[in-house]
C-alpha cells in the first residue's frame, strides 16, 4: 500500500508539470479529447458490432502505432466471434490514435488511456464498464491493473514480451512489480525467453502461457499507394530509422548509385517529428528527394522518397527489393521485419535486434542477413547483384512467417474461457 501511495505521489507530481507541456504539443484538433479522455470523461454510445446494446465489452490497451497494429487481428476475431459485445481499444501516442481510427473493425471505439491515477481510473471504468481488460506488449500500469482488481475485473496480458532493458528494470523494483504481477489473471507471452522472464518477476506458473507474436498474423494492407509506380528498380526500403542510421542508409545508397544508378531508395523515419531532421540531412548531402506528401502522378521520378506518411510502410515494403530493417544499427533492439516477411522481401537488419529475438531463426534458417554499418554497403551490393539471390532469402522469409502464424486464434481459445457466460 505504501509503494503504492509513493508511485502515486511521484506520479501526480510528474503529471502537474508535464500536463500544460504535454497538451500543447497534441495536434489542435486532438487536443480537447484527448483532455477529457486522460481525466476519465467518456461521453459515446456503446454499441456492438451488430448494432444493438452490447452483452458486454472488452477493453484492448495498444501503447503506440506497432502494439495498436498487432492487436487489429485480434479486434477482427472478437468482432466476428462475439458479434453483440463492445470493443474499446486506447493508445497513449497521437500516431497510435491515427493508425488506429483508420484500421480498427467498425464500431470498436478509441480512446486515449487515461492518466494512472486512482480516481481518474474509478471514472473510467464506471463509464467504460469493462468484464474484460487487454493489455498488449506488457503494458503494465500499476494503479489501472490494481483498480481492476478491486474490481473484479479480469485482467490478460496478450501477445506478452519483456525487452532486455525492460526485465532489467524491473528486476531493480522486483518487490514492486509482484505487487502488479499478481493483478493480472493471465499471461499469453510471444515466447519461452519472456515466458521464463515474467515468471522470474513473479507471476505464477499456472498463469502463463506461450502462445507466439501477433505479428505473425498481422496482414498489412493489400492496397499497394499508386505512387510507388514512379519508382525505378531496384528500390531499398528502409523502414522504421532512427536518428544515427540515416546517414548510414542514405551514405550506402549514393555509393551504391555508381554501380546501380537506377536505384531508388525510399527512407521511413520512426518518428513523425524527425521528418524534417531527415530531410535536411538528404539535403545536406546534394542527393535529389521527394517527400511522399509532395508526390503526384506528374512528379519527376524520385531517386530518394522520404516517406513522411504514417500507416504506410508496410504496405510499400511490397516494392522492395531489398528491406533494411530501422533502429536495429543503433542500439535501440530493433524493430518489425515481419513486414517484409510477409511479401517475401530480401530482409538486411543490423546487430541490434534485441527486442525482436524471433529474428535469431530468421538468421539460421537464411531468411534474413545479419550484419553491421560497416558492412551494410557490401551487404546491399551483394544482393542487388543477384535476383535468384534475393527470391531465395526472400521466400524463406515467407515461408518462415507462415509457419509461425497462429498465435490469435490461441489468445481466442484463452478470452473464451473469460467469456464463457457472455456470448457464447
Amino acid at each position: 500500500m505504501i509503494l503504492k501511495l509513493i508511485y502515486s505521489f511521484l506520479y501526480f507530481i510528474v503529471l502537474i508539470f508535464l500536463l500544460p507541456f504535454e497538451y500543447r504539443k497534441r495536434p489542435k484538433d486532438l487536443r480537447q479529447r484527448w483532455l477529457k479522455e486522460k481525466f476519465g470523461f467518456f461521453n459515446y454510445p456503446l454499441v456492438s458490432a451488430s448494432g444493438g446494446r452490447p452483452s458486454s465489452l472488452i477493453w484492448v490497451h495498444a501503447v503506440s502505432v506497432g502494439e495498436a497494429i498487432a492487436s487489429l487481428p485480434l479486434l477482427e476475431k472478437l468482432k466476428v466471434r462475439y458479434p453483440s459485445v463492445s470493443l474499446v481499444l486506447s493508445t497513449i501516442t497521437d500516431t497510435g490514435q491515427r493508425v488506429a481510427l483508420e484500421k480498427v473493425p467498425d464500431r470498436t471505439k478509441v480512446i486515449y488511456l487515461p492518466f494512472d491515477l486512482s480516481f481518474i481510473l474509478e471514472r473510467t471504468l464506471k463509464n467504460i464498464q469493462p468484464n474484460l481488460f487487454i493489455t498488449i506488449e506488457t503494458e503494465l500500469w500499476p494503479n489501472l491493473l490494481m483498480t481492476l482488481k478491486k474490481r473484479k475485473i479480469p485482467a490478460v496480458v496478450m501477445n506478452g514480451r519483456i525487452s532486455d532493458d525492460s526485465f532489467k528494470g524491473y528486476k531493480r523494483i522486483k518487490f514492486f512489480m509482484r505487487s502488479i504481477i499478481n493483478c493480472v489473471d493471465l499471461f499469453c507471452m510471444q515466447d519461452a525467453v519472456y515466458a521464463e522472464r515474467i515468471k522470474e518477476l513473479g507471476a505464477q506458473e499456472e498463469k502463463i502461457r506461450v502462445i507466439g507474436s501477433f505479428k505473425f498474423d498481422t496482414v498489412p494492407s493489400l492496397n499497394i499507394p499508386e505512387w510507388t509506380k514512379l519508382l525505378t528498380h531496384p528500390v531499398i526500403v528502409a523502414g522504421s530509422t532512427h536518428r544515427g542510421e540515416e546517414d548510414l542508409f542514405v551514405s550506402s545508397y549514393a555509393e551504391l548509385r555508381k554501380d546501380f544508378p537506377d536505384l531508388s531508395l525510399i527512407v521511413a523515419p520512426r518518428h513523425p517529428e524527425r521528418f524534417g531532421e531527415v530531410e535536411g540531412l538528404v539535403k545536406a548531402k546534394g542527393l535529389s528527394y521527394v517527400k511522399r506528401s509532395q508526390l503526384s502522378s506528374d512528379s519527376p521520378l524520385p531517386s530518394i522518397v522520404i516517406l513522411d506518411a504514417v500507416g504506410e510502410l508496410a504496405s510499400v515494403y511490397s516494392v522492395s527489393d531489398v528491406a533494411v530493417i530501422g533502429g536495429s544499427f543503433i542500439e535501440h533492439g530493433g524493430q518489425n521485419l515481419l513486414e517484409p516477411a510477409f511479401w517475401a522481401k530480401p530482409i538486411i537488419c543490423g546487430p541490434h535486434m534485441e527486442n525482436f529475438p524471433f529474428a535469431k531463426e530468421f538468421y539460421e534458417r537464411g531468411a534474413a542477413i545479419e550484419t553491421d554499418g560497416s558492412a551494410l554497403y557490401e551487404k546491399l551490393k551483394e544482393l542487388l547483384q543477384s535476383q535468384e539471390r534475393r527470391k531465395a532469402i526472400g521466400n524463406k522469409a515467407r515461408e518462415l512467417y507462415n509457419e509461425k502464424s497462429g498465435a490469435v486464434e490461441k489468445a481466442m481459445k484463452e478470452i473464451e474461457g473469460f467469456l464463457r457466460n457472455e456470448d457464447g
